[in-house]
């Protein structure tokens, strides 16, 4: 499904370097690998929001589960125990607002650091404006708005789950406000809408406060995971459908 999304705008998220149908680095001026290895050749499909910093907020994570054991009797936990036993966190895992293609290397080295503003400007990567430095990661300035909406989105869509600190949410609320929603991200944000059936408020601009309200109060009280529709309905539309919920088991959310 990703790859429809990107069908046609192959460039990577942090650097905007063009790649090829099968996800390989197209040379240019864009990024200078800082080694020349396999990652820094090819693309993957990376968290926005990393998964560590959503996953350790359940508990399988953190102490696995009677479920997470492996064919020699081992148990385990972590990330493989947490998408085993928990469909609350596969849904995480798998949102394609939070999902964009980056180069190897960039992935790599950025890991699960969270983003900041970096002092100086530093450059690893050739043209490529991607700082990390002690243990943060500061992005280039046109793609620092989409990655706040992301963040914003997350936080909104998976709430109790620490995705924006207090100290987080200040910065993304400047970066929101510098780097406005343009014609690719909305574009984007629409092609995931459709396949994946929810939208992203912080884009599309069109969740009502009473909407958003209700929705909040049901995902506390457990019995919805994303709203798969944002507008209200009209009073035609509500005889012929109901808003259409992702049910969980409340059990399945405490995991």
């Amino acid at each position: 499904m990703l790859e429809k999304v990107y069908s046609d705008h192959k460039t990577t998220f942090y650097c905007d370097n063009p790649f090829t149908e099968d996800k390989k680095v197209i040379p240019s001026d864009k990024y200078t690998p800082k080694r020349d290895n396999k990652r820094s050749k090819r693309i993957e499909w990376v968290h926005v929001v990393p998964t560590h910093a959503f996953g350790q907020s359940f508990s399988v994570w953190r102490n696995g589960d009677q479920d997470c054991v492996n064919k020699d009797g081992k148990s385990f936990k972590g990330r493989d125990c947490a998408r085993k036993v928990s469909m609350y966190f596969r849904y995480m895992e798998s949102d394609m607002y939070n999902l964009v293609p980056a180069i190897g290397e960039i992935n790599g080295n950025r890991s699960n650091y969270s983003f900041a503003m970096i002092p100086g400007e530093k450059r690893e990567y050739g043209n490529c404006d991607m700082e990390i430095e002690n243990q943060k990661a500061e992005p280039r300035p046109d793609i620092r708005g989409d990655i706040a909406r992301i963040y914003k989105y997350m936080d909104w869509a998976y709430p109790g789950r620490g995705i924006i600190s207090k100290k987080n949410k200040k910065l993304f609320d400047a970066w929101d406000k510098a780097d406005p929603v343009d014609k690719w991200e909305s574009k984007r944000c629409g092609r995931i809408k459709k396949a994946q059936g929810n939208e992203n408020p912080f884009v599309s601009g069109v969740l009502s406060r009473k909407f958003l309200k209700r929705a909040e109060e049901l995902r506390k009280q457990g019995k919805i995971l994303r709203v798969t529709r944002v507008k209200p309905l009209t009073k035609e539309e509500r005889k012929k459908q109901s808003l259409r919920f992702k049910n969980l088991k409340k059990n399945e959310e405490d995991k």
